[in-house]
């Protein structure tokens, strides 16, 4: 069965049906009664800077359509994950009231060669729940040591006659793919589509169901399922697809993703932010994915902002499964022969992400637990043999692209160059162990990955335990087992 979802005052409410789904908008809120559960406040700021200066401004303080809906019982981060950090802080009694680690757009940027040259401003917005009275709010930031170390402070008073508490009227309807219950306890996935015009928005909703089951065919989203709502939702665009600027085709979309972030050809992302926040603050989300309606192959995550996948491609399952593996969990990348627009990082301190390590200390492997007595670390792999196939396999990409050949070719190479990994590694002695192998974080030398194959290395159709655990841990930190 699905929902119907309407507002009252504020509040979000279920009631279940048979036939339909719509969104009923009731007008104006009534924030005259206090609710039981908070509404979600959210801060939007700038975010500037270049290699050598960083600076935060803020934006507005906005108070959502919505209640909060994350778990009460886990207000606070303890997974350790993300770039930055943010805390929410009484003043008076110093007590932290809600924390989370994140990572962003411009923590990407900085570390291409752009950053050298130039300054740039990127929107981002921080969520939580709306305070009974004035609170600090505090981001950190890791040094070059990886702990977190304070770079800016905000105070926010939500008496304060300048805190936005008007909308506009939900611009689309949403839809529940899966209620499984209260969203304060669920992990709730907002699937957002993109370029999707109004006669297209059945084929969204199917590409949102397939690709939903998709992720939730894999382990260990599989077994957690019910620890999880779907809510899918599409404003639709005048014209189908997103921007592509390498092959010049150029969409206005409402939510603004592109390929091309970055210069990178596969990478897309929005750069809108507002128009994000705004769109998706008229479902509860805790994370979201972002469908893009094309056929090239692309995507991007980026852990506590959002995840894309081109819907279209036909490896729409994988890319959705790797970028929410980004977005939900922070695992990085552990490819390391695809070009990428970040400048090459050196091993000097142990990576945050939980499923890559510079191994400066064999002894304390951070998933030292899964590894079987007598695995040698580091463990050895074809390494030599795989990098030779995919240096011709990335030149062959290469010239595809370059001479705009359709994107079945492209196809062919990756199912070519997944058919050579799965024999290569077959009848490897460590291809079903954790262990440390090298080659990971985009660096051929210098940093491991946990399994010889995985999700997060190769078009591979399983995580790895390392990165199954990881994922674990989140869910229970939404869920609050």
């Amino acid at each position: 069965m699905l929902a119907m979802m309407m507002i009252r005052n504020g509040r979000l409410q279920s009631n279940l049906i048979l036939v339909c789904v719509q969104l009923v908008w009731l007008g104006a809120a009534d924030f005259s009664s206090a609710a039981e559960t908070p509404r979600t406040m959210r801060v939007d700021t700038y975010h500037t800077g270049n290699i050598g200066t960083e600076l935060f401004s803020l934006h507005r303080v906005v108070v959502e359509p919505l209640e909060w809906p994350g778990n009460p019982d886990r207000p606070l981060d303890t997974t350790n994950r993300g770039k930055y950090f943010f805390e929410v802080v009484d003043p008076k009694s110093n007590e932290v009231l809600y924390s989370r680690g994140f990572s962003s757009i411009y923590g990407e940027w900085e570390t291409t060669a752009e950053a050298r040259e130039a300054n740039r401003t990127f929107s981002e917005s921080l969520r939580f729940p709306e305070p009974d009275g004035p609170v600090t709010i505090h981001v950190s930031k890791r040094n070059a040591s990886n702990a977190f170390e304070r770079i800016w402070t905000v105070g926010v008073d939500p008496t304060d006659m300048l805190v936005v508490r008007s909308f506009a009227p939900a611009p689309a309807e949403v839809v529940a793919i899966r209620d499984n219950g209260d969203p304060s306890h669920k992990v709730d996935l907002l699937i957002l589509g993109d370029g999707y015009t109004a006669d297209e928005q059945q084929k969204f909703l199917a590409d949102a169901k397939r690709l939903a089951e998709a992720l939730f065919a894999v382990s260990p989203f599989e077994e957690r399922r019910d620890a999880f709502n779907l809510w899918a939702m599409s404003v639709p665009s005048p014209r189908s697809g997103v921007s592509r600027p390498s092959s010049g085709l150029e969409r206005w979309t409402p939510v603004g993703t592109t390929y091309d972030a970055f210069r990178s050809e596969r990478y897309v992302l929005t750069f809108d932010n507002l128009a994000l926040r705004t769109i998706a603050s008229w479902a509860p989300y805790d994370v979201v994915e972002i469908l893009v309606n094309n056929e090239t192959y692309g995507g991007g995550g980026i852990f506590g902002q959002y995840s894309t996948a081109a819907a279209g491609s036909d490896w729409a399952e994988y890319l959705v499964i790797h970028e929410f593996a980004h977005h939900f969990a922070g695992l990085a990348d552990e490819y390391y022969t695809s070009p990428v627009a970040y400048e090459p990082t050196a091993p000097t301190v142990e990576p945050w992400e939980p499923n890559v390590t510079a191994l400066l200390d064999p002894e304390s492997l951070k998933w030292q637990s899964l590894v079987l007595p007598g695995t040698p670390v580091p463990t050895p792999w074809p390494k030599a043999e795989y990098e030779s196939y995919m240096r011709e396999h990335q030149n062959e990409r290469a010239r595809v692209r370059a001479d705009h050949r359709p994107e079945s070719d492209m196809n062919r190479l990756f199912r070519q160059a997944q058919d050579f990994t799965d024999e290569l590694f077959s009848m490897h002695r460590y291809r079903d162990v954790v262990g440390a192998f090298e080659g990971a974080n985009y660096e051929a030398n210098g940093f491991y990955r946990p399994a010889m194959n995985c999700v997060m290395f190769t078009r591979h159709d399983a995580f790895c335990d390392v990165c199954a655990a990881a994922i674990e841990r989140m869910i229970d930190l939404y869920t609050g087992r």
